[in-house]
C-alpha cells in the first residue's frame, strides 16, 4: 500500500483539469483551495501503517488475499460493515472533517458489485467479470476512489428523457465497438480533488424511456473531455491562511461539478449500459452502507467537538463539570448515530454476490438523525465556548503574531491559559461549527425527506395494528374508506 508521500506524488502526475475562480489548479497538493483535503486524505495512508489503526483501516482482499486498504474492499460480513462505521469515526477523529474522496467511491463499488452480479446472472452480461478485473488492478495501484451519483436533474417534475436539455442527467450519446461516449454532469461531488479515479453510478431509478441514463463506469479523474470545477467556498479568509488558522493535521472538504463533454469510456470500465431495471437496485445498495456509516462520521467529529468544548471551558477558568448536562447531551447525540450505524450493520444480510447490505430501515432512520443531531452538538459547542468561537471576533494567527500589536492581542486573549492557546481552541471550534469542518449532514448521502420515504416504504403498519388487535382481543376488521380523488 502507498505512503502519503507516494499518494501525493500520484496526484501530482495527473493532468490538471480542476478549476476554481476561473483559474486552472495546476497542483492540487499545494493549491490553497485543495491542499487541506489532500492532507486529510493523506492521513489515511499514514494511519494504515500504524499498529493501533491497522485492523480498522486495512483488510484482506477477497481477490488476491493480500492486505488492502478497506476503502478498496468488498464488505462481506456484519463485522466488515461495523469496521467501516468505526473507520469513518476514526478518520473524523484524526482529521476533524470528511475524507469523502474515498467513502462514496467505496459504497459505489460495493453497490455495483452486487448489481453486476445480478445482471450477469439474469442477462448473461459480463459486468461482474469486468468489475472484478478493475478492482484487482485498483487494489494493486492502491488508488483513491471518489464516487459520483447526483445529476443536475433540471426540472424535478420531469423524467430525464422529458427534460428540455437531455444533458441535465448524465447519459449515453454513442456506442462504439470498444466503449461508450457519455455527456452531461455529476454535481456536488465530494472529495474529487483528492481522488485518482471516480466511480460513476446512476443517480436514481429509471424507466425504459430513460434507459440511456442507466449507466455506471469508472474513469481516471484526469480523463480527456472531463472538466471539473471546485465549488467549496471557505467560510472566511482564514481557510487560506497558515499557522493555527489552518493546522497541518486538519483536513478539508472539497465539492465539485463534473462536466462530461463526450467522454469516451472503454468497455472494460463500463458496469451498466442501459439496464434500467437495475438502476434503482444500485441506488438502494449504495444508500444502505452510506447511511449506516455516516453515523460514525458525525460521531467522530462530535468527539472532537466535545474535547474542544471542554478544553475551552478550562481555558476560560471553568471546570467542564459546570457544563455536564450539555456535554452529556453531546455524548448522547454522538452515540445515537454511531449506535444506529452499528445496529444497521449488524442486522443486514448477505447478497448472493457476497456483499453485506445493512438493514435498510435502520440505515434510513440513522440518516434522519444525522440530519439533526450533529447540528445540535455544534450549537452546544458554541454555547460552551462563548462568543470568541462563534461571533467572528477571533483575531487571525497573523495578527496575533504581528510585531507591532500581536503581544497586546495575546495579552487580552489570556484567561486560564495563554492567549495563543485560547485562540487555537477558539479557531478549532470556529472551524468545526461554522467553517469547512462542517460536513454535509443534512443532504450528504441524500435528503432526510428521502430517507423518511424509505422508512415508510420499509415499515409494515398493518403488522403493528395486528399486534395491538391481538393484545386488545379485537377480531373486528377496522378499515378506513380511501378518499375519492
Amino acid at each position: 500500500m502507498k505512503t502519503s508521500k507516494e499518494y501525493k506524488q500520484s496526484l501530482k502526475k495527473m493532468r490538471p483539469n480542476i478549476y476554481k475562480f476561473g483559474e486552472l489548479i495546476k497542483d492540487v497538493t499545494t493549491h490553497p483551495a485543495t491542499k487541506r483535503t489532500i492532507e486529510g486524505h493523506g492521513q489515511i495512508f499514514d494511519a494504515a501503517q500504524k499498529p493501533e489503526h491497522k485492523d480498522i483501516l486495512t483488510t484482506k482482499s477477497r481477490l488476491t488475499g493480500k492486505p488492502v486498504i478497506r476503502y478498496l474492499s468488498i464488505l462481506s460480513s456484519a463485522e466488515d460493515m461495523i469496521a467501516n462505521v468505526k473507520m469513518k469515526r476514526l478518520m473524523f477523529n484524526l482529521t476533524g472533517t470528511c475524507t469523502g474522496g474515498r467513502c462514496a467511491g467505496f459504497n459505489a463499488l460495493n453497490a455495483m458489485w452486487a448489481v453486476t452480479y445480478d445482471m450477469d446472472k439474469d442477462l448473461n452480461t459480463n459486468y461482474h467479470v469486468r468489475i472484478k478485473n478493475w478492482l484487482k488492478d485498483a487494489q494493486e495501484r492502491d488508488i483513491t476512489l471518489a464516487g459520483a451519483l447526483t445529476d443536475p436533474k433540471g426540472d424535478r417534475s420531469k423524467a430525464p428523457s422529458q427534460q428540455k436539455d437531455p444533458d441535465m442527467n448524465l447519459h449515453i450519446v454513442e456506442e462504439k465497438d470498444d466503449g461508450i461516449v457519455v455527456r452531461g454532469a455529476k454535481v456536488m461531488i465530494c472529495g474529487i480533488a483528492a481522488a485518482n479515479e471516480i466511480f460513476v453510478m446512476p443517480g436514481t431509478g429509471y424507466k425504459e424511456q430513460d434507459k440511456d441514463y442507466a449507466v455506471s463506469f469508472t474513469i481516471p479523474k484526469d480523463i480527456e473531455n472531463l472538466t471539473i470545477v471546485e465549488t467549496r467556498r471557505p467560510s472566511d479568509s482564514r481557510e487560506l491562511e497558515e499557522g493555527f488558522d489552518a493546522p497541518v493535521d486538519i483536513g478539508g472538504i472539497t465539492q465539485a461539478y463534473l462536466m462530461f463533454e463526450d467522454v469516451f469510456i472503454p468497455n472494460e470500465r463500463v458496469f451498466m449500459y442501459g439496464e434500467f431495471e437495475y438502476s434503482l437496485k444500485a441506488v438502494m445498495n449504495f444508500i444502505a452502507p452510506y447511511r449506516s456509516a455516516i453515523g460514525g462520521c458525525v460521531a467522530g467529529q462530535g468527539d472532537v467537538m466535545i474535547g474542544a468544548a471542554a478544553l475551552m471551558a478550562r481555558a476560560n477558568g471553568l471546570s467542564e463539570k459546570v457544563f455536564r448536562e450539555k456535554i452529556t447531551q453531546m455524548i448522547i447525540n454522538n452515540e445515537t448515530t454511531f449506535g444506529l450505524g452499528i445496529a444497521a450493520s449488524s442486522l443486514g444480510k448477505s447478497h448472493p454476490s457476497g456483499v453485506w447490505i445493512p438493514d435498510q430501515l435502520l440505515s434510513n432512520v440513522n440518516k434522519v438523525h444525522v440530519a439533526t443531531l450533529p447540528y445540535d452538538t455544534k450549537r452546544i459547542t458554541q454555547d460552551i465556548a462563548g462568543g470568541i468561537a462563534e461571533t467572528g471576533c477571533l483575531p487571525s494567527c497573523k495578527d496575533l503574531n504581528d510585531p507591532k500589536y500581536g503581544k497586546l492581542l495575546q495579552k487580552y486573549l489570556t484567561a486560564n491559559c495563554s492567549g495563543e492557546t485560547r485562540a487555537k481552541i477558539a479557531r478549532l471550534i470556529e472551524w468545526l461549527t461554522i467553517g469547512s469542518g462542517v460536513p454535509g449532514c443534512m443532504h450528504g448521502g441524500g435528503s432526510p425527506d428521502g430517507a423518511k420515504i424509505m422508512i415508510n416504504a420499509k415499515t409494515d403498519i398493518n403488522h403493528y395494528i395486528e399486534l395491538a388487535k391481538r393484545l386488545a382481543d379485537i377480531k373486528e376488521d377496522v378499515q378506513v374508506e380511501p378518499k375519492k380523488k
